[in-house]
């Protein structure tokens, strides 16, 4: 596994900034001269992306691309995988992001706006379109087998892990490349502002997001990706692989109810489902990653969770850390607290000192987050449109 996040690509760096309460939130300067935009605060990836990549396969990649095939070969290369001699065939891509290049909206809704056809470039739709980065991670590794885009914006990764970890349960491949990545852009940024989600304390970005907080102001959209290469146990055992962890558990459903209110019986249903599907009661849970992006939706997390694990499991959101990468904050929050776990201390909730009433009641990590050994972590999401995840990890102990 690999991820590329504002904090850093290493564990090692990453794990350090979160010890030391580091937040990737900044001032867009640049996005002074937007007209109308009052959210100013990103958490962007400033680590160049370079890749070893021909000019050809270069022209139908944009930024969201380019981070998913970096870390999708800082990936490989942590699997320690023989590629080159595998069967391409025989392995499949599951991956996501809320879409693709948002620069390339520019020449094609000018032929609506104004009524010209003027910049479009022929691989400018490749960039454009949803599962840009699924289908240039086949270009880029040569993969051929089955492909699974998952564009539901924030639970793209968890699904992506969910529909890997179920092809591979069935036995279709052997073997499956999940996650997935997204770019920043002010465009998404402008639609939280426009119905005052986003934060607008553009004069203090390190403490412009508060999960869960009494006095949270909103989110702010954040940058990266995340990769994992899965394989069935008998595949890794028979190489004698690393392995990270164990994914037992996956869950996914719709609210049916509303496109942005979120539904908090369906919620219930998602978590209490991939219990099920791991044959676990909740005190089993030594971990939740929670969604929580520091709006007024918290609350509704907050009570699902309070419902089902009370105040018995540890809670805590990177989203104070990060922001909130959309496409790319499941599978980001997967790859961080596999990490976590497997290293026995879990992050807090950055800036959240005195959490809401409608938010209490659970175990939140504060302050020099929670020294903890656990068998089992939780990562749940929820996506615009009523989408709900929930996937249960176990740390690798045979």
């Amino acid at each position: 596994m690999s991820a590329i996040t504002p904090l850093g690509s290493s564990w090692p760096d990453v794990y350090n900034k979160l010890k030391n309460s580091h937040c990737a939130i900044t001032t867009m300067n640049q996005w002074r001269t937007i007209q109308g935009l009052s959210c100013l605060l990103a958490a962007p990836v400033t680590e160049r992306i370079d890749l070893p990549i021909t000019r050809r396969l270069s022209r139908s990649m944009s930024r969201v691309s380019l981070i998913a095939a970096k870390s999708a070969e800082a990936a490989l290369g942590n699997s320690a995988l023989n590629f080159a001699e595998m069967d391409k065939d025989n392995i499949g891509i599951a991956y996501g992001s809320s879409f693709g290049s948002a620069e390339q909206l520019v020449p094609f809704g000018r032929v609506l706006s104004e009524s010209k056809v003027r910049g479009i470039s022929p691989t400018g739709y490749i960039k454009l379109m949803g599962h840009t980065a699924a289908i240039n991670l086949s270009l880029f590794l040569g993969i051929k087998g089955r492909l699974i885009p998952t564009g539901s914006a924030c639970t793209s990764g968890s699904q992506a892990l969910g529909y890997a970890y179920e092809t591979i349960k069935y036995g279709i491949h052997p073997l499956m490349l999940a996650g997935s990545a997204e770019e920043l852009s002010p465009i998404q940024t402008a639609v939280f502002d426009a119905f005052y989600a986003a934060s607008r304390e553009n004069d203090r970005p390190q403490q412009s997001v508060r999960p869960f907080s009494h006095d949270r102001s909103g989110m702010v959209v954040g940058e990266g990706g995340a990769t994992f290469f899965l394989e069935s146990l008998e595949h890794a055992l028979a190489r004698k692989a690393a392995i990270h962890a164990e994914i037992v558990g996956f869950a996914t459903n719709m609210d049916g109810s509303h496109v942005m209110q979120q539904n908090p019986e369906m919620m219930e249903k998602v978590i209490l489902s991939a219990l099920a599907s791991a044959h676990l009661q909740p005190d089993a849970i030594g971990y939740i990653s929670a969604h929580a992006t520091g709006t007024d939706s918290d609350a509704i997390e907050a009570s699902v969770i309070r419902k089902i694990f009370g105040d018995k499991v540890p809670v805590s959101s990177n989203k104070g850390h990060l922001g909130h990468s959309l496409g790319a904050s499941s599978s980001i929050s997967a790859w961080l607290t596999i990490n976590m776990m497997n290293c026995g201390w879990f992050a807090p909730t950055l800036n959240l000192t005195h959490a809401a009433d409608n938010c209490s009641g659970l175990w939140h990590i504060t302050g020099e987050g929670l020294r903890r050994e656990c068998d089992f972590v939780m990562v749940n999401s929820f996506a615009f449109g009523g989408v709900n995840t929930s996937i249960i990890l176990k740390r690798w102990n045979r």
